[in-house]
């Protein structure tokens, strides 16, 4: 019996979705999408958020010659903040004022004509003048003498940028910012994408520090039946992302053996596909299959579905479960993740109980943001359950605690690897990966670059760090299995032999080429 399934399995599942006439009760069943080496045709299924206001329209195609990542037109939204910010951080908001703020900068990054903010470098004040003492990368090199050529120069220079806002030489920065803007394209090979990305999150950091900026660009639209969210996308066809969920399927499935009820805890379903594969390899397992009952949790902050959206993944994993003949229940915990309460998940005795953490645990605040340490409090909670497996898939990067200028390079590096390895996936005007990049990366990179304190959610950690926090809780690695990692070592032969796996410590990492991207690991 096969542990992970096959690649087909995860690319092209059975999925299913509520009809649309008067019976509540009918159900239609498609599959995802087909996928060849010649084509890719997403037949979305779930009901997810649709993030077409979410940054979407800042971004615009460049023209036939390279021009800046968008036109500076008459038209162009300008802020003039000099009036108001004596320093990019540290500022206080009322409520109204941050609103009103919140909706400029809204609007400059959304605008349907696609005119970005314009950096008028007169409109800033800089707190204080750069020098070399603040960054081995300051130099007085003006503007119009600033030339650059190919990924290494554009690279030099975006950390060069980053360093001057830092040093809070805003009007220096806005110069290397019109200057970058010439030579960035969304459309363009990896370096250019990131880079056009990248630029647009140091001109949020300047305009306001990044100051509830993700939660404003937070998908708010209703569910739509024919439309998959941004990272339902990503997770689909970024294989690291895959085999990520492959690692933690195949650790769960071995704990089914044996077992006659499973109880299944997730603090973030996100669109629910680990479970429609998870479901269809437990139906091809020989002999008796347990009962399975999944716990989700249902975060009104999510950013992945709007609230309720759960139950409707729910009544799927039902249907599926129903025509795969698995006895299964769903239940929904409208709860915020870090405060959810034990008695909430409804564990009972007799039931071999699995937590699954996928891409959840760095959106909780440390010890470095509160004295309240909401992620070490949560993993706590989850060991004195006593499961007897837990899961957990994370992104490998530091950007938790390293200064920002370390920590807007760790973004550089990390993100060019995730943006190079959808090369390999799809082409680079194909709308699904654009799609990906400006829905659900840009988003993330514009919350690491732009966004400080509380307001700063994605806090990636690195392996050997996560490795800490679960030995400090009560943890100890149980390790992916022989079997688990010698499947997945079959399909990743499958595609480029730029993606890699290697195993540390009992988990696996996945990656492109030297850079690791996803960590899997399973620990009691």
């Amino acid at each position: 019996m096969s542990l992970v399934g096959s690649a087909a399995l995860y690319r092209s599942p059975e999925l299913y979705s509520l009809k649309d006439d008067n019976d509540s009760s009918g159900l239609s069943t498609s599959n995802l999408y087909s996928y060849t080496s010649d084509s890719y045709d997403p037949k979305y299924f779930l009901d997810s958020p649709s993030c077409s206001d979410v940054i979407g329209n800042s971004f615009q195609s460049p023209s036939s010659q390279r021009t800046s990542l968008v036109e500076s037109t008459h038209n162009s939204y300008q802020f003039d903040y000099a009036s108001e910010l004596d320093s990019p951080r540290d500022v206080d908001y009322d409520e109204d004022k941050l609103r009103l703020k919140l909706q400029e900068l809204e609007k400059a990054l959304l605008d349907d004509n696609g005119a970005a903010m314009e950096i008028d470098s007169d409109c800033f004040d800089s707190p204080k003048e750069s020098s070399s003492s603040d960054s081995n990368l300051s130099s007085t090199t003006s503007s119009k003498d600033m030339v650059i050529s190919g990924p290494l120069s554009r690279k030099h220079m975006l950390l060069e940028c980053a360093a001057v806002v830092h040093s809070g030489d805003f009007k220096r920065a806005s110069s290397m910012i019109n200057v970058l803007r010439q030579h960035v394209s969304i459309q363009g090979d990896p370096s250019e994408r990131i880079a056009a990305y990248l630029v647009e999150a140091l001109v949020a950091r300047m305009a306001m520090s990044g100051k509830g900026l993700y939660r404003a660009l937070k998908c708010k639209e209703a569910p739509s039946s024919d439309r998959l969210s941004a990272m339902q996308v990503l997770f689909e066809v970024c294989p690291c992302f895959r085999f990520g969920f492959m690692a933690a399927n195949g650790s769960i499935l071995e704990v089914f053996r044996g077992e006659k009820r499973v109880h299944i805890v997730d603090f973030d379903v996100n669109q629910g596909s680990q479970y429609y594969t998870l479901l269809q390899l437990l139906a091809k397992t020989p002999g008796d299959r347990p009962h399975v009952r999944l716990t989700g949790v249902d975060d009104p902050e999510s950013v992945q579905r709007p609230v309720g959206g759960l139950a409707i993944i729910g009544q799927r994993l039902e249907l599926l479960a129903k025509q795969l003949k698995l006895s299964f229940e769903f239940k929904a915990v409208p709860a915020e993740t870090a405060l959810v309460s034990p008695s909430a998940l409804g564990c009972r005795p007799g039931e071999a109980l699995v937590v699954n953490f996928a891409f959840l645990l760095h959106h909780l605040p440390d010890e470095s943001v509160s004295t309240v340490n909401l992620r070490d409090q949560l993993l706590r909670m989850i060991k004195g359950l006593k499961p007897k497996l837990m899961t957990v898939v994370e992104q490998d990067v530091n950007t938790n605690t390293s200064p920002f200028p370390q920590r807007f390079a760790e973004a550089y590096n990390y993100y060019s690897a995730v943006f190079e390895s959808l090369d390999a996936t799809l082409a680079r005007d194909s709308q699904d990966r654009m799609n990906v990049e400006k829905h659900c990366l840009a988003r993330d990179i514009i919350n690491v670059v732009a966004c400080e304190g509380e307001e700063r959610i994605e806090r990636y950690e690195v392996a050997g760090k996560w490795r800490s926090r679960m030995t400090m809780a009560g943890f100890s690695a149980c390790g992916i299995s022989r079997d688990v990692r010698g499947e997945i070592e079959k399909l990743i032969q499958q595609y480029s032999d730029r993606y890699k796996v290697k195993e540390e410590k009992g988990a696996l990492h996945f990656g492109w080429e030297e850079k690791t991207l996803i960590v899997s690991s399973a620990w009691r």
